[in-house]
């Protein structure tokens, strides 16, 4: 359980302080109780969404949901065009567990490509959203070029003054967003509890859950909500033995396609694909080992490299919860440490001349613009983006082609594959929607083809 502290003065003094939303006040986990206060339960009914729904996995053809519930429910989403939910598609029924910490995921297949989708989830039957329905849009195919949108950013922090940042995001109509890392602060890995907790108050507030509704979110975890700063999980599976929970309540929390080798091989990286541009996502902690000279281990190294040379993708975007150029951080805590992996990866693209790579990052508290230059092939450009709530900045270094720190900010790629020479445009963007910075790569610059 978790200790409250202050309980006599109030179940509700208690939620509020937590940020979390009227009827859920305690953690619910495998032994650990939903505590609801009866006045809130009157105010907040049964079918209402404790935190969701969260848009995640989509394809050019389907969706998939993530929601909690406050007690173990039967969740149906269904998905139709307009206010009226014309022509709605049902997804199978999914039931929400205590074992699962009330979470379910429920996926709507059978949809048209590059389409406006409106949904409402069921709840025991019953609208949990109406009458303000969410409006999410299937990716295009990748038979052709498209223009999208994708945010991308770490560093959050729960600060109650700067969650707006969630409804700015939102307003640049992203197709998704990338979290980087950092998404919660809990450095409390021995603790599920206290995870839970956090990842509650995130999931649950308000402007989160509006940018969940329309964006597809994709996460993976940095040093502050996997275990400690800076910590490296190590070679072995199930040691230290925090780790596969600390994978379990990850995994209960977000809307990934996949969750790296799932029990066989815990983890948190995944690949996802919009029109012709491939996503990789990958877990920096879980195995990473300073004495085994590796940031991510074996076995997701092999599935980066066979991935990366399969990719027939316009653009092929790498991202890493830390920076990847020599410079960019002075912690110590980024593949500035791991210099002979992240030479192995760089020389396997030159060397197996894989085109359009571009390289994302979170972590240092501010927002930057790389270009690392290859020896005899293309420059590999890194964007990093990671004060999305912090207060903390971290200082600017002046080897970067952009370095800024002030205020909170996002990073967004707008990508266009339709002419013959492609682009993609990092912009950095403040809490407020303008825009600091931005830089367009064309595919011809970062192409074998024009060495």
């Amino acid at each position: 359980m978790i200790r409250w502290v202050g309980v006599c003065v109030g179940l509700a003094a208690v939620l509020a302080g937590y940020g979390l939303p009227a009827g859920r006040v305690g953690a619910a986990g495998y032994d650990q109780p939903v505590l609801v206060a009866a006045a809130e339960k009157k105010a907040a009914p049964p079918t209402a969404l404790v935190a969701g729904p969260m848009l995640g996995g989509v394809t050019d053809t389907s969706a998939r949901f993530w929601v909690r519930t406050q007690t173990e429910a039967d969740v149906t989403v269904v998905v139709g065009t307009g206010a009226s939910l014309a022509s709605p598609v049902r997804s199978p029924a999914v039931r929400t567990r205590g074992d699962e910490d009330f979470t379910a995921v429920a996926e709507v297949e059978g949809l048209t490509c590059d389409t406006k989708y409106t949904y409402d989830v069921l709840v025991n039957g019953k609208s949990a959203l109406a009458p303000a329905l969410p409006v999410f849009r299937t990716f295009p195919s990748s038979a052709g070029g498209a223009k999208f949108v994708v945010g991308f950013g770490g560093g959050a922090r729960y600060k109650p003054e700067n969650e707006r940042i969630w409804d700015t995001i939102r307003s640049c109509m992203p197709l998704a967003f990338l979290f980087l890392g950092d998404n919660v602060y809990i450095d409390k890995p021995e603790d599920p509890a206290e995870q839970r907790l956090q990842y509650y108050r995130r999931q649950s507030q308000p402007a989160m859950r509006r940018l969940g509704a329309a964006a597809a979110i994709y996460a993976i975890w940095d040093d502050h909500d996997f275990g400690t700063e800076h910590v490296e999980g190590g070679p072995a599976p199930l040691q230290p033995k925090w780790k596969p929970e600390v994978w379990r309540v990850f995994r209960q929390n977000w809307n990934n396609p996949s969750y790296g080798g799932g029990e066989k091989h815990f983890g948190c990286w995944f690949d996802f694909s919009i029109a012709d541009v491939d996503f990789f996502m990958t877990d920096g902690r879980y195995y990473r080992s300073a004495a085994d000279g590796t940031m991510l281990g074996p076995v997701q190294k092999k599935w980066l490299l066979e991935r990366l040379a399969a990719s027939t993708a316009t653009f092929k975007i790498i991202a890493s919860s830390t920076p990847w150029a020599e410079d960019a951080d002075g912690a110590g805590d980024s593949w500035q440490a791991f210099r002979d992996e992240r030479e192995e990866i760089f020389s396997f693209i030159g060397r197996e001349k894989i085109d359009g790579v571009v390289l994302v990052s979170g972590d240092r508290h501010r927002s930057d613009a790389w270009k690392i230059e290859r020896p005899g092939g293309y420059p590999l450009y890194e964007f990093t983006s990671a004060k999305l709530t912090s207060t903390i900045a971290a200082r600017t270094d002046k080897k970067a082609l952009f370095s800024y720190n002030k205020g909170n900010l996002f990073g967004l790629l707008a990508f266009d594959t339709t002419p013959k020479d492609p682009t993609v445009t990092f912009l950095v963007m403040g809490i407020n929607g303008e825009n600091v910075y931005s830089l367009t790569v064309k595919k011809s610059e970062i192409s074998h083809a024009s060495d």
